[in-house]
């Protein structure tokens, strides 16, 4: 199954897909976010040329699991988004995924103007390697 993560901001949505084994995570693109309908249509199109079956988006969750002001517009943007496409949409805790991310990118020494433009594809690349690896099966050779 194919799957897409959004990391959503006010400006910028990060869109990152899985391969189609769920194994793989990779960012895919950065969409400029000029309104809620235009990013739904440009998320709509990704899923439609990539095959996607679900898309996740992240919400910034603070301690205790409680959202703040941005979790609260992520959450409404998801609600919006299940009206304009007809995929299964998830949410999913990304409260570090920006840090991670951007720890990684230095990691593999991405220059810091680079960095700039790839940080919320790799975000939600993140978000969706966390969504992965927690909704893939045990191993069969993993201690119990």
């Amino acid at each position: 199954m194919i799957v897409m993560a959004l990391d959503v901001g006010d400006r910028r949505i990060g869109v990152a897909i899985s391969d189609p084994s769920g194994l793989i995570a990779r960012p895919l693109t950065v969409i400029a976010r000029r309104s809620n309908l235009q990013a739904a249509e440009t998320i709509r199109e990704l899923a439609e040329r990539n095959g996607v079956e679900l898309v996740v988006v992240g919400v910034p969750l603070q301690e205790e699991n409680h959202g703040g002001l941005q979790a609260i517009k992520t959450l409404a943007f998801a609600r919006f988004l299940r009206k304009q496409i007809s995929l299964p949409i998830e949410t999913w805790d990304e409260r570090f995924s920006t840090a991670d991310a951007e720890r990684e990118m230095i990691a593999q020494g991405i220059r810091r103007s680079r960095r700039r433009e790839m940080l919320d594809a790799a975000a939600a690349a993140v978000i969706l390697d966390d969504w992965l690896n927690s909704h893939r099966p045990p191993s069969p050779h993993s201690p119990l």
